[in-house]
């Protein structure tokens, strides 16, 4: 099991074709750095593939996601700094809920 103890989303979509020291690059470009058990989520322009990059402490996992119908719900502001996710929003945003709504009292269910 990955420990993942902060996941983080960017605003700027990724060119899906990047490979893991590319998705790197853009991690650190956009955060400053990537910091051990920490998810960084990108998409790509139509929002309806997405790439999750993980650094466990020892090295990276990139996985990569996609929509064959519709999209993924992503942050309406496509500049600016990231947007920090709880595990509930990013289960809402793997599925294709708004995970905006996600979280404490605005709870969504998938049944």
């Amino acid at each position: 099991m990955i420990r993942i103890d902060e996941i983080w989303l960017a605003r700027e979509p990724l060119d899906m074709r990047a490979g893991p020291d590319t998705t790197l690059a853009r991690v650190v470009q956009s955060f400053g750095e990537t910091r051990p058990h920490c998810a960084y989520l990108f998409a790509n322009k139509r929002a309806n593939r997405m790439k999750v990059l993980v650094h466990d402490g020892f090295g990276l996992w990139l996985a990569a996601r996609r929509l064959h119908r519709g999209k993924f719900v992503w942050s309406s502001l496509r500049e600016g700094s990231a947007v920090a996710l709880d595990e509930e929003q990013l289960r809402a945003l793997v599925t294709g809920l708004p995970w905006q709504r996600a979280g404490g009292a605005a709870t969504i269910s998938v049944l």
